[in-house]
């Protein structure tokens, strides 16, 4: 993007399209991952707190991570993978400022039926599975957090959990407004899908370190800080 607006340059390589698109799917997964795994630690933790530390222990927490990097890979190596039998006789140019999977099949001039199956269950497999785990861990965390009898625990008990539900809105929201303006909005003009794409790619990067930071306090009391001064 910086490259586009710094210096016009507005062409790629097929092959370093495809290299992008990898990684970008790639970090999308291994966040949403990370994100499922911050659910589980909750639940853990609010749950079993006698417990925790045994449960989620370095080796533990080495193997989950692991495990993150090997799904995406191995979910997403066929789908990218799978583009160059593609032909393109078309128009090369791309909506968006990064290459996007279901943008570069548009593109191409053979039958992409295989490659939307297998994006769409690469996808479904995993993200989709996680949007669904991390509601359902959340509908378990309640139920303990609402049979705890004092009020002040179940306050410090839903507390712990306000900043990953943030992270999990900023994350999911654009992408599931992503996915289903490329799979049902083909009347929806280009500027749209740029938009939301962007959106996308720079919204939960951008917000992350604010609904994170909004939690520690000597950030907020160093916030405070600056904005009384600024009054005075």
């Amino acid at each position: 993007m910086l490259g586009i607006f710094w210096f016009n340059a507005r062409e790629i390589s097929f092959n370093a399209c495809l290299s992008q698109m990898f990684f970008i799917k790639l970090f999308t997964v291994m966040e949403s991952s990370v994100l499922l795994a911050m659910a589980f630690d909750r639940f853990v933790a609010i749950s079993n707190p006698l417990r925790y530390a045994t449960t989620l222990t370095d080796s533990r927490i080495t193997q989950i991570v692991v495990a993150i990097v090997i799904r995406g890979t191995l979910t997403l190596t066929p789908m990218v993978a799978l583009l160059t039998r593609l032909s393109f006789c078309r128009s090369h140019v791309l909506h968006h400022s990064y290459c996007f999977h279901p943008d570069v099949m548009k593109l191409s001039c053979t039958d992409t039926r295989i490659n939307n199956a297998v994006g769409l269950t690469a996808m479904i497999s995993t993200v989709g599975v996680d949007s669904i785990l991390i509601p359902v861990s959340y509908v378990l965390i309640t139920k303990i957090v609402l049979s705890i009898a004092s009020p002040e625990e179940r306050k410090k008990a839903f507390s712990m959990c306000i900043s990953h539900i943030g992270a999990v809105a900023v994350f999911y929201i654009p992408l599931i407004s992503l996915s289903f303006v490329h799979r049902f909005g083909k009347r929806v003009p280009a500027y749209v899908h740029t938009m939301i794409a962007n959106t996308y790619l720079l919204i939960p990067p951008v917000m992350n370190p604010i609904i994170y930071s909004v939690k520690t306090k000597q950030i907020r009391k160093a916030v405070i800080k600056i904005l009384h001064s600024k009054d005075t």
